[in-house]
């Protein structure tokens, strides 16, 4: 089943396979609209012995509106 993530009502990312982790969609970063989403100067490595990577978050921009950090993309996740 297709799933979408949509903001003020842009298609930011979708997918028909994605994966969820504790309760959160995940998207593959292929499937993003970069377009919309900018990077912040924000990164950060959860508290969970670093298993799941650095995350670096994104400005999501759409139509003169923005969702600052609303999205985060992680590297390399070390299992």
């Amino acid at each position: 089943m297709a799933t979408k993530a949509i903001w003020n009502g842009a298609v930011i990312a979708a997918m028909d396979n994605y994966e969820v982790v504790e309760g959160n969609v995940y998207f593959p970063p292929s499937s993003i609209n970069m377009q919309y989403a900018k990077p912040s100067s924000t990164h950060t490595t959860c508290g969970c012995a670093g298993w799941k990577g650095q995350a670096s978050y994104y400005t999501i921009k759409v139509d003169g509106k923005q969702n600052k950090e609303a999205a985060r993309l992680r590297g390399s996740t070390r299992l």
